[in-house]
């Protein structure tokens, strides 16, 4: 059961904004190439996740990233480290609120009226609250929420498989074609690196700490699998007309009820994973660089709220960012430990995979800040 539960937990994690966000991409490159992408992109984040569970078995317990990077690297990979988790996760609550918003207005406005601005204030003020609570509850809530959503996801299947359509799912916006479109996006939506640490210790009580590296490999061909079938649904129904959020597109092809439930479980999938990563933002301000409380939490709430105030408002630009250079950090530091516990002997494996890194990070900053 413990197995099951830690497959179910890492997918789980890994299931988020990124997965919202293949559907339009793939209208953009194509579903050849998207699938091409998540072929090769989740191999790539098999190997980092399994080269982290490794990692974590020959770490003492009750370290997270920074932890490791420390023990293994010294202290300027643990700055490194936490400079990197910390942008990463600001950026990861800045594309769950966006999303979250959007949601909430699809959800809401057609009944009550308002705009954009006005629901995401509304999600940003409710999480908040949440995050300054510190709520326990969440990690199952957020755990049954993925469930239901997936059983949503499943019956969003059977009621539209007779609109799926070769057409549709063969189709691409040839005049916004962009091949590295999905790089940062699925090195986002394949990540779950911060859960590695905290299923090797749910593990360890029972002596059963070696089984994290039959969990890491399941838990993400699930992750693969269910972003697969979520392109196929979503893109085989709405072709060209896939929208940026995914679940939005859906209501002209479903009716509002399935639409409706899909919008309320996917607006419950994005809120329990904006606390979760807001709560861990603040834990870290709070308890590892000594920011008092309530600083910490205005940081981790109000810097990707202030962020969407300035324009900040695609989602698919800021997860692409965060994916293709904070994750792609961490992923660099997690080879080199790997390299360091290995003694060395796996640099026809690590050197190419952090080349890849750093050319996604240099291609990223060029494309995006010059």
């Amino acid at each position: 059961m413990k197995t099951l539960y830690g497959i179910a937990i890492l997918s789980g994690t890994i299931i988020g904004a990124g997965l919202f966000s293949l559907p339009y991409i793939t209208s953009v490159v194509g579903i050849y190439v998207m699938i091409g992408y998540l072929v090769f992109l989740g191999a790539v984040s098999l190997l980092v996740h399994y080269f982290l569970g490794e990692v974590a078995l020959k770490t003492p317990d009750f370290l997270r990233l920074p932890g490791f990077a420390k023990h293994h690297l010294g202290k300027k990979a643990q700055k490194l480290a936490y400079a990197s988790g910390i942008m990463g996760m600001l950026g990861a609550v800045l594309a769950y609120l966006i999303l979250g918003g959007e949601f909430l207005t699809a959800l809401l406005s057609p009944h009550m009226g308002g705009n954009l601005l006005q629901y995401t204030t509304i999600y940003f003020a409710i999480s908040s609250v949440f995050i300054y609570f510190g709520i326990k509850a969440i990690a199952k809530i957020e755990f049954w929420s993925i469930i239901i959503f997936l059983g949503l996801l499943g019956l969003t299947f059977i009621n539209g498989f007779d609109k799926i359509t070769l057409d549709n799912l063969t189709f691409y916006h040839e005049g916004k074609f962009d091949i590295f479109l999905p790089y940062g996006a699925l090195l986002f939506a394949l990540w779950g690196g911060a859960l590695i640490p905290e299923i090797e210790e749910t593990l360890s009580p029972t002596g059963e700490k070696k089984k994290l590296l039959k969990i890491i490999p399941l838990g993400i061909f699930l992750a693969i699998f269910i972003s697969l079938f979520f392109v196929v649904i979503v893109f085989g129904i709405t072709g060209e007309n896939t929208t940026r959020e995914a679940l939005v597109g859906l209501e002209n092809y479903l009716g509002g009820e399935v639409a409706s439930l899909m919008l309320a479980f996917g607006l419950l999938v994005v809120f329990t994973s904006l606390i979760t990563i807001g709560l861990t933002v603040k834990k870290i301000l709070w308890y590892d660089l000594k920011m008092k409380e309530k600083a910490s939490w205005a940081v981790a709430c109000f810097v990707p709220f202030i962020l969407f105030l300035l324009g900040v408002k695609d989602f698919i630009v800021v997860i692409g960012i965060v994916g293709a250079t904070m994750i792609a950090i961490d992923a660099i530091l997690i080879l080199l430990m790997y390299e360091k516990i290995k003694e060395k002997k796996v640099r026809l494996i690590t050197y190419p995979l952090i080349f890849l890194f750093v050319l996604g990070i240099i291609y990223e900053v060029v494309y995006f800040f010059v």
